[in-house]
């Protein structure tokens, strides 16, 4: 395999050092080269491997290039001789996220704005400065490839209302539902919730499309000497406020963090009730991941949207 990544990679000497932590999807491997630098490199045999790690890879592209919240930088996805895919990219020796939760939720908040601030300075002047000026303005919301929450791809088809790319993601969830266990009661609780789900925006005045993390729960944050990280994104253009739902679900974040986000992006109107809209969309992809374990909460969270 050594071999096989050299050549892959245009390195000329890589050393193995062992398991470098793995989830419940892929096995990462943290490997030395010839030129002292560290890699970190994901595997998945599984088919479809190669659509998770190019999503991946574009969501720490992205991430990178916004320079606001520290990410290990994408280096190649590479399809391996033996079926399935992997993921090279910037080793960080990464510890748990403690002291730096409060800077993380600033950092968060901050990365949220960019785009929006991207698109005022855009429509002053053609020839705006600073570090985000060679980012594009993003109009809508979505993203320029599917990426995968777990191992699922999402639909990211580009839409110019939140609420319809939203429903968009939702209905994908429900329809894996259906088609996997043809549950009645989420049929029908998804069918009323449908016609409500516009009524959850119109207190707000502006969606604009933030840069999202998209996965961010406890296990994809961290810190290191420099600060805060985040890693395995599932980023898309949405809404700011998705990213905080699937953070108050497991825990892994401390007060400190949310309170410090919020002093840069103060909570709006009816920010409770959409959280647990936003965690519907994970609890849903709980349950077509691991099963009807994660049923209760899903149909929980729907009939409190639905009161």
């Amino acid at each position: 395999m050594e071999e096989f990544l050299r050549s892959e990679l245009g390195i000329e000497d890589l050393k193995c050092l062992g398991k470098g932590g793995s989830g419940c999807i892929s096995e990462g491997m943290t490997y030395q080269t010839d030129k002292g630098e560290k890699l970190f490199i994901k595997f998945n045999n599984k088919p479809g491997a190669r659509t998770m790690f190019d999503g991946e890879y574009r969501s720490l592209e992205c991430l990178y290039a916004a320079d606001i919240v520290h990410v290990p930088k994408p280096i190649k996805v590479i399809d391996l001789p033996e079926g399935g895919s992997a993921l090279a990219m910037q080793h960080i020796q990464i510890n748990g996220l403690s002291s730096q939760a409060g800077k993380l939720g600033e950092l968060m908040a901050r990365l949220h704005l960019q785009n929006s601030e991207i698109i005022e300075k855009s429509k002053k002047s053609e020839n705006f400065v600073g570090k985000a000026e060679k980012l594009t303005p993003v109009t809508q919301f979505g993203f320029d490839i599917d990426t995968c929450c777990g191992f699922i791809p999402q639909d990211n088809t580009w839409q110019s209302s939140w609420p319809v790319f939203y429903a968009q993601k939702l209905k994908q969830q429900f329809d894996l539902v259906e088609k996997d266990s043809g549950d009645k009661e989420a049929r029908e609780l998804w069918s009323k919730l449908q016609l409500k789900l516009p009524s959850f925006f119109e207190i707000l005045d502006n969606i604009q499309p933030a840069l999202l993390h998209g996965d961010l729960w406890g296990g994809n944050v961290g810190q290191d000497d420099d600060g805060p990280v985040i890693f395995d994104p599932a980023s898309f253009y949405g809404h700011s406020e998705f990213d905080l739902a699937i953070a108050q679900m497991f825990g892994g974040f401390s007060t400190a963090f949310f309170e410090h986000y919020h002093k840069v992006i103060p909570r709006a109107a009816g920010f409770r009730k959409r959280s647990d809209l936003y965690k519907l969309f994970h609890y849903l992809n709980h349950w077509n991941h691991f099963g009807g374990s994660y049923r209760d909460s899903s149909l929980s969270t729907l009939h409190r949207l639905l009161k």
